[in-house]
């Protein structure tokens, strides 16, 4: 009998230490995946950021700035207190001082200019030293880099005189070159100017268009050879009436 008690203790022992040791491994884990859903709720509050916070992280602010985005940010103030720029335009310009593009494009976002007025100054720094037509001075600020509707309100408000301007380009071709009525009427429509501007230019620049036929006769004559009929038909080709086109011939010895 003692030998069956012993045997039945012996099993009883065997069948607690195993129920401990399943409640334990249960318990270790309930534990452990109460620690997963923990560093998973974690994960997810540290992902969604509020979406002003995501905005901001995408944006350089002040203090945030590189040294050389400061720097480029001082240059750009710099240039536009003595000129006038485009924003791609000063973009370029910072760029060829050596800085990043990234550099640039902070100088310039960042430099307070307002583009429709820096569009006005440059409009109005052509007009100082040259003429231009009002559709010629938009394509000139459009080449400087101004979007179009930048580039009309340079136009619109940079105090241009169409006519004056004609009138002015004129005189500057005669400068430099011969012209016959037409020909000179033609060029500067093709500047831009319209119909009634170019004649009333061509009508008030004081050509003398027998010696402009002369001038342009001697021209051809520089580089080319002429026969009396010729020469004369040349310069009824450039636009010179009959009688300009034979004075032109005769002031060149013919």
């Amino acid at each position: 009998m003692k030998k069956y008690s012993l045997l039945t203790t012996a099993a009883i022992l065997v069948l607690s230490l195993a129920a401990c040791s399943t409640a334990t491994s249960t318990s270790q884990q309930d534990t452990t995946a109460a620690h997963q859903e923990e560093s998973i709720t974690q994960a997810e509050e540290t992902t969604a950021l509020p979406v002003s916070d995501t905005a901001s992280a995408n944006n350089t602010s002040a203090s945030a700035a590189t040294t050389g985005q400061k720097n480029a940010l001082n240059k750009a103030k710099s240039y536009l207190s003595f000129s006038a720029f485009s924003h791609d335009g000063l973009v370029k310009q910072l760029e060829f001082e050596g800085f990043t593009n990234e550099e640039a494009l902070y100088g310039a976002n960042n430099c307070g200019a307002d583009w429709n007025e820096q569009a006005v100054q440059k409009a109005k720094s052509y007009l100082d030293y040259s003429s231009f037509s009002y559709d010629g001075l938009i394509q000139q600020l459009e080449f400087e880099g101004f979007t179009h509707e930048q580039a009309v309100y340079g136009a619109d408000n940079s105090g241009l005189n169409g006519g004056q301007q004609a009138v002015d380009k004129a005189k500057s071709y005669l400068n430099y070159s011969a012209f016959s009525y037409d020909g000179l009427v033609q060029q500067l429509e093709f500047e831009g100017f319209s119909h009634e501007d170019a004649v009333n230019a061509v009508n008030n620049c004081g050509a003398d268009w027998n010696e402009q036929a002369a001038k342009k006769a001697k021209s051809y004559l520089q580089f080319g050879s002429f026969s009396r009929d010729s020469l004369i038909q040349q310069l009824e080709f450039e636009g010179f009436t009959s009688e300009q086109a034979q004075y032109g011939a005769q002031a060149n010895g013919f």
